[in-house]
């Protein structure tokens, strides 16, 4: 089956949620959020719900998707981060416009909602410390235990919470806890947290608080306040559910949104979790955040890939309720057939050998027609220009035929790519390493273009750079970061792939190249898709077909 074949579209369970919801007027426009923690950047996975959160607003209009920064653990989270994920949002095509908001643009309506809770006798302060609560929980087969200070009265809460916000209390002496159910069958309901104390200084609003609402408490909150109709998120909410419910139904607001969960996007060979990526960076196994071997946005963005392409990739995956892992084969099969049909075409030589036309006349340079781009007529052709001697792959030679390989040995004739048609008539070996430093070939002047009058055919053909007009380059050859196709089960540091990164220093590019810009995706003839780094280095942004496949089937 092909890689196309593997890309099918999977019914969108939500799309039918949200279409009914309309058709029966239970709301007149949608409107959905998308999340994110500014504590890192953003990755493939998180390109999902982007896509679905803004792709279900753009497709039923009037709807809109706010955009939210849930800012509420101040340790790891930094205005880096919030402009980095507004990058990428917006790099992918999707646009929040006005709606652009943050967890602690409502810190004190969160209060505000907490001290509801605790005059209505449903959450209390606990002065037990995080290992005592946590042995109070209980287990799957015995009920919680309550805490001694879940009796506390209303007005001795209210005063112990205003004394936590005022900063009286040392972090980790004392938590605001709900009063729901200590035997509940979801522990989400035996009486979760709901603020903290952290003296910390946040990003946005300073030292004027002292005190954190909890995801689980605040997300609600927001969804509430900003009047959202479906709260839209991957299943490991599944279970925090009841509890997200509880606090809109015990606070007052001004909407009740309905959350709805989806299979997140697994890959294999792909590490997801922020918290290890934050790993890979910070303990220097990749170059940063944007390292080209990364599964963040960022990283895509700078090795190549287009956003076109990983909103198709997003759409064609589809939105599912049972979890699964996608092979990344299926989202470099979305690059491939994106830049197949925009990239031109253009010749380059990453391992170069010597190739000279000993019957070249001395000083001659032609100049041969070649199309940027088989795909696209508009993209026309351009000029390349051909000497007496040249730079060839080294794999493009071999001193003798293995089965199948039809390229240069002595005594074949091939074809040189929109040039002529060449036979090797020797090759010289350095004496010392015995390595091949040079092939000798004759030409025919007849085959220019390509292509023989007299209707003779070759099996090979190989590309090729002018070594007198060729320009020097540094090329990054980016392979999966992890062997393992699991790499966050067990020890997933050890599934590190050593090979993940070559860096050839000697390639030789023809020399339109050296005026390509940074934003240029182009296809190296025969080698790949290759795009031009901001360092200069040219990174590939994904092979021409999937070897990665073929080479774990024979290994």
């Amino acid at each position: 089956m092909s890689e196309s074949d593997k890309l099918k579209t999977v019914g969108n369970f939500i799309k039918t949620i949200v279409e009914a919801d309309l058709a029966s007027g239970k709301h007149e426009r949608i409107v959905t959020r998308f999340p994110p923690e500014p504590n890192g950047y953003l990755h493939i996975g998180h390109a999902k719900a982007i896509s679905i959160n803004f792709g279900m607003a753009a497709e039923h209009p009037p709807g809109v998707c706010n955009l939210r920064f849930d800012d509420t653990n101040p340790e790891k989270e930094d205005t880096e981060y919030v402009e980095a994920i507004q990058r990428d949002i917006a790099w992918l095509g999707y646009d929040w416009g006005d709606n652009l908001f943050f967890a602690s643009d409502y810190f004190e309506r969160f209060y505000e909602a907490a001290c509801e809770l605790i005059a209505k006798g449903l959450a209390y302060v606990d002065d037990q410390s995080a290992e005592e609560i946590r042995a109070s929980r209980g287990t799957v087969k015995e009920a919680g235990r309550a805490s001694p200070f879940r009796d506390r009265t209303a007005e001795e809460n209210l005063d112990l919470f205003a004394r936590m916000r005022a900063g009286e209390f040392a972090e980790g002496h004392c938590v605001l806890r709900a009063k729901i159910d200590m035997g509940a069958g979801n522990f989400n309901l035996r009486d979760p947290s709901l603020y903290r104390i952290r003296k910390v200084r946040h990003h946005r609003t300073g030292d004027d608080w002292c005190i954190y609402p909890m995801y689980d408490f605040a997300h609600p909150l927001e969804d509430a306040f900003e009047s959202i109709t479906h709260s839209l998120c991957s299943l490991e909410f599944q279970d925090h559910r009841p509890l997200y419910d509880w606090v809109v139904a015990n606070v007052t607001t001004p909407a009740v949104p309905q959350q709805i969960e989806f299979a997140r996007l697994n890959l294999n060979y792909t590490v997801m979790s922020k918290r290890k990526l934050r790993e890979l960076v910070e303990e220097g196994a990749v170059e940063g955040w944007d390292d080209p071997r990364m599964p963040t946005l960022a990283a895509m963005r700078r090795r190549g890939y287009p956003p076109e392409a990983i909103r198709d990739f997003c759409e064609r995956i589809g939105v599912a309720k049972a979890a699964s892992v996608v092979d990344v084969a299926m989202l470099e099969a979305c690059v491939r057939e994106n830049l197949n049909k925009r990239a031109e075409r253009r010749m380059a030589v990453l391992r170069p050998l010597e190739l000279v036309i000993e019957n070249w006349p001395e000083g001659k340079v032609d100049e041969l027609d070649a199309v940027n781009n088989p795909e696209d007529e508009a993209a026309g052709k351009r000029k390349i220009r051909f000497s007496g001697r040249l730079w060839i792959e080294q794999d493009d030679f071999r001193e003798e035929a293995p089965k199948k390989f039809f390229r240069l040995v002595p005594g074949r004739e091939v074809r040189l790519r929109w040039a002529y048609f060449v036979t090797c008539t020797g090759f010289d070996k350095d004496e010392t390493t015995g390595e091949i430093t040079r092939v000798r070939c004759t030409y025919d002047p007849e085959t220019r273009g390509g292509d023989a009058p007299d209707g003779r055919k070759v099996k090979g053909t190989i590309h090729w750079v002018s070594a007198e007009h060729a320009v020097d380059a540094q090329v990054g050859l980016y392979d999966r970061l992890f062997l393992d196709p699991a790499p966050e089960q067990g020890e997933w540091k050890a599934g590190l792939n050593p090979d993940s990164l070559e860096i050839l220093s000697g390639a030789k590019l023809e020399a339109s190249l050296a005026e390509e810009g940074t934003n240029q995706v182009v296809q190296f003839e025969r080698l790949g898709y290759f795009k031009r780094d901001p360092s200069g280095d040219w990174n590939r942004v994904v092979s021409l077909r999937d070897s990665w496949a073929r080479l774990q089937k024979k290994g």
